[in-house]
This record gives C-alpha cells, structure tokens and sequence, in this order.
C-alpha cells in the first residue's frame, strides 16, 4: 500500500499516513480517513477539512 500526505492549508504542517501522530495516539499507518473527526493540527488548530492530499 502507498501512503499519502496530506497538508495543512491554513499552515502547512504535514500529516504523513506512514509516520502517523504517535504521541496523539494516532499510529504510524494509520489512513487519513481513519483519523477521528474531531482531530485538529497540531500546529496551528485547523480541522480535517483544512487538509488536502499532497505529493511530496
């Protein structure tokens, strides 16, 4: 399977599938479609939908 990123529009921070947000409790692999709802970046707040895939 290939992982994907997705970034924050309002930011940038970068939320990697491969790498997951462990000290979220999000584990490495996990999908973005499998991060909960009501998760918000970490850096600036910004919720699931301020997110878009992208190529890195």
């Amino acid at each position: 399977m290939e992982f994907k990123t997705w970034m924050c529009l309002i930011c940038g921070w970068v939320y990697d599938e491969a790498a997951g947000l462990p000290d979220e409790g999000i584990p490495a692999g996990t999908l973005w479609a499998d991060v909960p709802m009501n998760w918000t970046c970490p850096e600036c707040g910004a919720r699931k939908e301020d997110f878009e895939m992208v190529a890195i």
